[in-house]
């Protein structure tokens, strides 16, 4: 039987006001694809924005403001919030919408991310070997940003949202105590 090979991406970006979904499905050309729906449910809350023919084709690639996401209701256009890190479940369906879907937890890291990069900026490298208090902090960032990795695939490969969460939120403790005074909170 023909079908369509459904696939999204939600890559990390540093960006923190857009969440990004690409379409990157294989779809067969003998069968038509009918009624997409894309459903995204943000952290913490438990029904799912829908977003369906009217806004989404074959090959989609969206960059979802807090507004799109049904976190901010005024000044959308003008302002953007930024969207939380966490846990986004993305689910992606074609007609017939309850047998050809595929469903991805999505572990948003930007503000974590964003604190790294706060961190780099701070060292100060230069193109020598630098002194060992700043070797010391690079390798504590190694380290965390490798939490942070294992807290990606604990959510979106092993399936294990609560392990990545907690690894999530430790690496994020210890990027505060690495003291950078330009970091905002997460």
């Amino acid at each position: 039987m023909a079908q369509h090979s459904l696939s999204l991406e939600a890559p990390d970006t540093l960006n923190k006001c857009i969440l990004r979904v690409v379409d990157t499905s294989v779809y067969n050309s003998q069968v038509t694809v009918k009624c997409p729906l894309l459903e995204i449910t943000p952290p913490g809350f438990l029904r799912p924005v829908q977003f369906t023919e009217a806004d989404i084709s074959i090959g989609f690639n969206l960059n979802l403001t807090a507004c799109d996401l049904g976190l901010q209701n005024t000044s959308c256009g003008t302002e953007f919030y930024d969207l939380p890190d966490g846990i986004y479940i993305i689910k992606y369906s074609v007609s017939p919408n309850e047998y050809v879907y595929v469903e991805y937890n999505h572990l948003r890291i930007t503000c974590a991310l964003r604190k790294i990069q706060d961190i780099y900026c701070e060292l100060n490298l230069g193109a020598c070997d630098p002194p060992a208090s700043v070797k010391t902090t690079l390798n504590e960032v190694r380290m965390i940003e490798q939490y942070l990795k294992a807290a990606k695939a604990m959510v979106e490969f092993c399936l294990e949202p609560t392990k990545g969460m907690d690894l999530y939120r430790y690496a994020v403790k210890l990027l505060d105590k690495l003291k950078c005074t330009s970091c905002s909170s997460c």
